[in-house]
């Protein structure tokens, strides 16, 4: 089918990331919150994202326009009626995903396909407060979204093939690199990646290291671009503790347990970049 009008629900950091690259490869974008202030700031920050790629030469200022011109802002839910393809990016609470499901699967035309953004939980159980289980997938971005090349497309049990092609064509479309996996707890990068992290948390409650060693050791040695420490403080360390969570429940497995120090911080707010506060000082 031809995706030619895509709203997004939130303006967050993901929503608002995801509307910039949508709204860049040429899509009529709809960027929804639930107040005016949300809205308000995600659109400040993609055009300060759309200048700051201007004054380093990868867009012309005339693309730039064009690209923020596609956008429209809204909070209200009920413009999604006539768009081809919406992307939720809410906090990842399934009780409010699955309301939003809900109410997009009475308000979207029959044909629109519904796609989630969300880190962990499963598709499946999304697409089951549906109608149209046939229509909802998977598309999870990564952070920073305009940096990031993949998006990783999670097939729910009764995704349709039309429905994976379409949204792979869609996220190429947006200069992204789609690769799909099968709904299973974490999909693929989050059941890779989130016991990394939570093992380097370990490291550092066990004070095997410091937290600038331990980064420091993944740097050099394994060529990760940044630590998992501040990889986690970059997430933010309530998502992180989110996702573990997700991974013990869904495996069964004790070696998804979350840390003891993670489960410490999150409880005492020191959640990384988003309050000043977590392996680091910010």
């Amino acid at each position: 089918m031809s995706i030619v009008k895509i709203a997004v629900l939130g303006a967050g950091q993901m929503g608002n990331g995801i509307t910039q690259v949508a709204a860049c490869a040429g899509y009529q974008v709809t960027m929804i919150d639930i107040q005016q202030e949300y809205v308000d700031r995600g659109i400040a920050a993609i055009e300060k994202s759309l200048a700051k790629l201007v004054s380093k030469e990868r867009m012309t200022q005339e693309d730039a326009d064009a690209s923020r011109a596609r956008i429209s802002l809204s909070i209200d839910r009920r413009v999604c009626a006539d768009c081809d393809l919406v992307i939720e990016a809410v906090p990842e609470i399934l009780d409010l995903k699955i309301s939003i499901f809900q109410e997009l699967d009475s308000i979207c035309k029959p044909e629109t396909l519904l796609a989630s953004n969300t880190s962990s939980i499963s598709i499946s159980t999304i697409a089951e407060a549906t109608n149209r289980p046939d229509k909802v997938i998977g598309m999870h971005f990564m952070n920073p979204v305009p940096i990031m090349k993949l998006v990783e497309i999670i097939n729910g049990k009764e995704t349709s093939e039309q429905t994976n092609a379409t949204v792979i064509q869609v996220s190429e479309q947006m200069g992204k690199t789609a690769l799909s996996c099968n709904d299973s707890p974490g999909f693929v990068s989050n059941r890779i990646l989130c016991p990394m992290l939570n093992e380097a948390i370990l490291t550092l409650q066990e004070g095997v290291a410091q937290p600038e060693a331990i980064d420091g050791i993944m740097k050099l040695g394994m060529n990760h671009p940044i630590g998992p420490l501040a990889l986690c403080d970059l997430i933010g360390l309530d998502t992180v503790l989110h996702i573990m969570n997700v991974l013990h429940e869904g495996m069964g497995d004790d070696k998804y347990a979350p840390a003891p120090l993670l489960i410490q911080m999150v409880a005492e707010g020191k959640l990384g970049r988003k309050t000043g506060q977590g392996f680091f000082s910010y």
